[in-house]
């Protein structure tokens, strides 16, 4: 697909719908705008989210990982 884009005195580009339809692009994703030998190329960003874990939340991964290694260990005796 082939479309002409227009930058606004701000720098805004705006993706026509057809376009972000047909590149499963929706509001608040993120793009990498990269130059090449040919021009400019778009292309999306993969975005992994982060999560913060409290003290209380590592206690239950600890809490699970040892009621995983004791089951573990009745099977392998």
């Amino acid at each position: 697909m082939k479309t002409t884009l227009t930058i606004t005195g701000r720098g805004v580009i705006t993706l026509p719908a057809k376009l972000r339809q047909a590149m499963g692009l929706v509001a608040d994703d993120q793009l990498i705008a990269e130059t090449t030998p040919e021009g400019l190329l778009l292309r999306p960003a993969v975005t992994l989210p982060i999560e913060m874990y409290s003290a209380e939340r590592l206690r239950e991964f600890d809490d699970a990982e040892a009621e995983l290694a004791a089951v573990l260990n009745k099977k392998s005796h």
